[in-house]
């Protein structure tokens, strides 16, 4: 039986973090009301000019720095000629043979090992508006709010050799432009977009095979799903003996399934020309070397410090650079904090990015700032809170703008270290349960775990744990 080989790129659509259009001073701020910021540019009313914005530049730039890539000191924006009613030029502006972006590379992280998954080019491109067919009754309308908005297309090279892969390194990416704050990364608001071209081989043929591309994905469980499906629909199409046709396929996710949308255009299709009305983009030595020095630490370069310096497991230091407020928080924690590296990386990774899921917000708008995370866990650390304590005073931190030691007072979070308070109670409970103590002592250790709840209920929970633990060992042998 043949056993056939996926050959899966990707090309992601970026929004820049730019406060206005690509190449007007329109805003571009999410959940505007319809057309409200359409300009005269991104309409083409006739005699308008594109003016260049230095911003998206500067953010273009940045990503090539990021990903080792060689950034063109000349680029050329072209007129990419199609026709469709969101675009009112008849056209949009990208780059086609002179990008400002080539090559580059992103190592992602697989079950056999690490894989490094070539990048040919980023180049920037105006969007297009937006169709809206609800309400309509049968018509069309059209939102020029998003028309002119900055993006950064990101072509990967044909690397990925499975829907796994392919989500690996759509993660990888999201995670990067976060981290550099070239994009919000807002994936239900179009911030990052994804087209998927998917073919198969023959496995171990050179040749590759005719590609589909499956267009606007917005998720990454919808990635792996529309591939996974495209896999299949052309292995079963070339064992019934029939051909990959080059087409367009849009994924249905309520159906689970891709379908044709239109033949795939090559890029003759498209009439590229060169924008008579830009010039060229000229990036000089300096400004490219400003950009280079304003940047963070490379986050492989900190993913590996977070290993050495604190004992990090790899996924919990990829976790912790998954944009870069929640690096720099955990690392404001560990600067003050008594509590150990382990410790507070657990805690954000764990309880402190639960509360923010639970509110939708980002951890640069946490209601529990670094100073208070601070203070919380070195309450934990000095055995002031046991870590079921700490979790209830998380919460009302959340909602209190209270400091940590006004909460445990008025809260009455206080845990029970004086030995001689959690022995007297632990002497109370065996006496209590005498039953109990003799199965124990018979040689039933499982009612040891039924005599540590009765004394952690005698104390409402605030008794130590490792405490209570040794003296009741200690009291029943």
């Amino acid at each position: 039986m043949m056993q056939w080989e996926p050959v899966i790129g990707l090309e992601v659509h970026v929004q820049l973090m730019t406060d206005s259009k690509l190449f007007s001073g329109a805003p571009i701020a999410y959940g505007a009301h319809a057309n409200h910021q359409a300009c005269p540019v991104s309409i083409a009313l006739p005699g308008v000019l594109p003016v260049m914005n230095l911003e998206a530049a500067r953010l273009a730039v940045r990503f090539g720095l990021a990903i080792g890539a060689k950034v063109e000191k000349r680029s050329v924006f072209e007129r990419k000629n199609y026709f469709y009613p969101d675009l009112p030029k008849g056209y949009q502006i990208s780059q086609y043979k002179h990008p400002v972006v080539s090559g580059g590379s992103l190592t992602i992280e697989t079950g056999t090992g690490d894989r490094v998954i070539g990048i040919t080019r980023a180049h920037l491109e105006e969007d297009a508006g937006k169709s809206v067919h609800e309400n309509f009754h049968g018509m069309t309308g059209i939102d020029f709010n998003r028309a002119g908005t900055p993006l950064l297309e990101i072509v990967s090279e044909p690397d990925m050799r499975s829907a796994e892969e392919a989500v690996a390194y759509l993660k990888k990416l999201h995670a990067l432009v976060r981290y550099f704050e070239v994009s919000d990364g807002n994936m239900q608001e179009g911030s990052f977009r994804c087209d998927a071209n998917v073919s198969i081989r023959p496995k171990g043929n050179p040749e590759l095979g005719t590609r589909t591309e499956l267009k606007n994905i917005n998720s990454f469980r919808f990635v792996e799903k529309a591939i996974n499906f495209e896999i299949e629909r052309q292995i079963d199409v070339l064992e019934d003996g029939g051909m990959i046709i080059q087409e367009t396929r849009l994924y249905d996710s309520e159906r689970d399934e891709t379908r044709s949308m239109r033949s795939k255009e090559d890029a003759q299709d498209y009439r590229y020309f060169p924008d008579p009305d830009l010039p060229e983009m000229i990036l000089d030595d300096e400004f490219i070397e400003e950009v280079r020095a304003n940047l963070p630490e490379l986050p492989n370069h900190r993913k590996s410090r977070y290993e050495q310096e604190f004992s990090l497991s790899p996924p919990v230091a990829e976790k912790l650079l998954r944009d870069r407020d929640t690096a720099d928080f955990f690392e404001r924690v560990c600067e003050r904090s008594r509590s150990d590296p382990k410790t507070i990386a657990n805690w954000i990774n764990g309880e402190l990015t639960a509360l923010l899921n639970e509110r939708n917000i980002e951890i640069s708008d946490s209601p529990v700032d670094s100073d208070r995370f601070t203070a919380l866990l070195d309450h934990m650390a000095d055995k002031t809170l046991s870590g079921k304590m700490a979790k209830e005073v998380l919460m009302h931190l959340a909602n209190d703008p209270s400091d940590v030691d006004a909460i445990i007072e008025s809260k009455g979070f206080r845990q029970i270290t004086d030995s001689s308070e959690i022995e007297r109670v632990v002497g109370e409970v065996l006496d209590a349960n005498a039953p109990q103590v003799r199965q124990y002592r018979e040689g039933n250790q499982k009612v040891f775990g039924y005599l540590m709840g009765q004394v952690m209920k005698a104390t409402d929970g605030k008794a130590d744990p490792g405490q209570v633990n040794q003296i009741l060992r200690n009291l029943l042998e």
